[in-house]
């Protein structure tokens, strides 16, 4: 005998239940509002806005990643995405958002509306040939005494 389960989980990515200030725009529009988070994962989030938003509407959602997801430090991202399903709200309350992400951007700390060139960044964590950090050093031997 099997039995069906009520709700089938699709998620591939841990989520954590994180609430962070977020900033939502359409992709390629100027006008930005703000919301906060009830969720948050490595593939998109569930938020709370007054931004009137539809179902398979392209987004971009800026907000600071906590280390939890990018397993390192905490950073500023862009994320696009495509908003899955928009919860309407009871009287005088936000509407709820889910949004799968479809791509990063990493924004510069220093200037929040630059992106960096992530490429760059990761690619000068690691020494090259012709770096002076790589220079053989002299060989050091011990004598036993």
């Amino acid at each position: 005998m099997t039995t069906t389960p009520d709700h089938l989980e699709r998620r591939c990515g841990q989520r954590f239940n994180i609430h962070v200030p977020v900033s939502v725009r359409l992709s390629g529009a100027q006008h930005e509002s703000c919301g906060f988070t009830q969720d948050l994962s490595s593939q998109g989030t569930f938020f709370y806005t007054d931004f009137p938003l539809a179902a398979g509407e392209a987004i971009e959602v800026t907000l600071l990643m906590p280390s939890e997801i990018t397993l390192g430090e905490s950073m500023r991202v862009r994320c696009q995405g495509t908003v899955l399903r928009v919860v309407q709200p009871a009287l005088g309350t936000k509407l709820g958002v889910g949004v799968h992400f479809t791509g990063y951007e990493y924004l510069a700390e220093s200037a929040p509306n630059e992106v960096s060139d992530s490429f760059s960044r990761i690619s000068s964590l690691h020494a090259r040939p012709d770096d002076e950090r790589v220079k053989a050093r002299p060989e050091t031997r011990r004598v036993a005494s």
